[in-house]
């Protein structure tokens, strides 16, 4: 068995030469995934970590690059999954479609004691991405991270003049339970930004993280959302955050005082130390939690510290404005080819699709009244074997047939149930033509991301992609909880050209027998009774 933990550091952010992030996995590097202990909040507990540590490290890299990553799994605690995959959560995959990291669709999960290796170009991408486990619930219990590529010929690269390992904000739903024996719904025990954070019912004198500026300087920080159910209201004391990124998709600036972000979703913001020197909150407050955390931040909960140099390392005194400009997603638009695809109108677009939401009974979630139910085999290797036709494909009723190089696009209504919900797309970035919240149609310059918040029964949300990325890609609730229990499909796109645009390396092939061949025990999860 591959072994090499290392010892977990508390972390730091920390604007200065020392990295906020202690490990950074660079392109071509390799990701040894394993069981250790934390207790980041006070509260001690197994979760999984990534080369040792945890809150896994960054993985940096530069446009143009090209990844080779390869993933050890180590995993042995029974009470948590031991198989495992990885998304690369915003890489479109053209070409690797068997990259792509989302078992039961792309791939069967790498199972323990193995590793498989993930070799992917980054084309034309840069912005902010992140990494994270795609089996089951398994990155609720620590396996993700953030993952940046870089743009030396940044077209924003004037407004601001540090963006490094240490100008990242990452925050995560905290839970005292190992996932598979969270009681439903599962709600979180705390909020840690960038690895750290407080509990209600805990030790008020728990370490918070540290964003260590310099007056009159400009950070573009880079927010990212590693939560498995929660959406966040992030803000910073007396600081105007200008919004120049949503989801690695760069926009025109938009200047706000508090932003809401979805499981999944990402934004960069230009932070200006224009402020007297001082200690200032950092504030992250979920919508859920468990004994009130969604309504405090008393203690230091949900928080942490903006400290200027040359202050006492004391923590803040300052206070929320009293009516914080909101960012909403109809003032984003992309900086660059701005326009929705295909002809302007609702239904105009090469392929119309609705998709109605409903929570059914036993807890499943509805897709157009079916549940998605992972297939033992994987859509691409059924795809990849001869399967063309939906009516072929399982899970049955769960996979849509797109012809290549076709504009399509989707409706989807809220759903008050449970939500709002937050459906992430693999293999695209879409246009939003309709936001939650709005009447209004846009596609003259909506905003682009991979990410969108569905919104309530009274919404109509409706995107636009371009089908030129043959493959199986899933489109799925981004509350792991929910993905879990049906709220999902999967958009199978040129199934004719998929096995000649996607060849897959032996090792790929291998996933699914080695998986099969699992005795049952290591399969298997023992549950353990729900933390107080």
């Amino acid at each position: 068995m591959f072994k090499n933990l290392l010892s977990y550091a508390l972390l730091v952010v920390s604007l200065s030469p020392q990295l906020a992030w202690g490990q950074v996995i660079n392109p071509s590097d390799t990701i040894t995934v394993s069981n250790i202990d934390i207790a980041p909040d006070g509260f001690n507990r197994p979760v999984i970590g990534v080369n040792g540590v945890h809150p896994s490290p960054l993985i940096k890299a530069n446009k143009g690059d090209s990844f080779n990553l390869n993933v050890v799994n180590n995993l042995d605690n029974p009470t948590m999954l031991r198989s495992t995959s990885i998304h690369w959560h915003g890489i479109f995959q053209k070409g690797t479609t068997w990259a792509d990291g989302a078992e039961s669709v792309s791939q069967c999960p790498i199972s323990p004691d193995n590793s498989f290796r993930y070799t992917f170009g980054s084309g034309d991408h840069a912005g902010t991405f992140w990494y994270h486990s795609h089996f089951g619930t398994q990155y609720c219990d620590g396996l993700r991270g953030p993952m940046v590529i870089y743009d030396n010929n940044d077209p924003h690269k004037s407004s601001y003049e540090i963006d490094d390992e240490n100008t990242i904000i990452t925050l995560a739903d905290w839970y005292h339970t190992q996932a598979p024996s969270l009681p439903v719904p599962a709600v979180s025990d705390a909020t840690l930004i960038n690895g750290k954070g407080r509990s209600v019912n805990g030790d008020k004198t728990i370490p918070l993280s540290i964003v260590n500026v310099e007056q009159n300087k400009k950070y573009r920080i880079r927010l990212v959302s590693l939560s498995c159910d929660p959406n966040y209201l992030f803000s910073i004391d007396n600081h105007k955050l200008l919004v120049i990124e949503a989801d690695g998709q760069l926009t025109e600036p938009v200047e706000v005082d508090q932003i809401q972000i979805f499981a999944g979703q990402r934004y960069s913001f230009v932070l200006h130390a224009n402020q007297d020197p001082n200690n200032y909150w950092v504030r992250a407050l979920p919508n859920v939690g468990r004994n009130g955390l969604a309504s405090t931040f008393s203690g230091g909960v949900n928080s942490a510290i903006l400290r200027y140099a040359g202050v006492a390392a004391v923590e803040p005194t300052t206070s929320q404005p009293t009516a914080p400009r909101l960012l909403k997603e109809t003032e984003l638009h992309p900086l660059q080819n701005k326009a929705a695809p295909g002809t302007s109108g609702r239904g105009a677009a090469d392929v119309n699709l609705r998709f109605n939401m409903a929570l059914g009974a036993g807890g499943k979630f509805l897709v157009n009244g079916t549940a998605y139910d992972p297939p033992s085999v994987p859509v691409l290797l059924q795809i990849m074997s001869g399967a063309r036709d939906p009516k072929d494909l399982l899970p049955a009723g769960s996979v849509y047939s797109l012809p290549r190089n076709k504009v399509v696009e989707v409706t989807f209504p809220g759903l008050n149930a449970a939500g709002p919900h937050p459906f992430h797309m693999h293999g695209h970035a879409f246009s939003v033509i309709r936001s939650a919240g709005s009447t209004v149609d846009n596609y003259v310059d909506p905003v682009r991301r991979d990410v969108v918040n569905l919104g309530a029964n009274s919404d109509e949300v409706t995107i636009r992609f371009t089908t030129d990325n043959p493959g199986p890609w899933f489109f799925h609730c981004h509350i792991e909880f929910h993905l879990a229990t049906g709220l999902a499909i999967v958009f199978a796109e040129d199934t004719e050209s998929t096995s000649i645009e996607n060849p897959v390396p032996e090792a790929w092939s291998q996933l699914c027998p080695i998986f099969d061949n699992l005795p049952a025990s290591l399969k298997e999860v023992q549950t353990v009774p729900v933390a107080p």
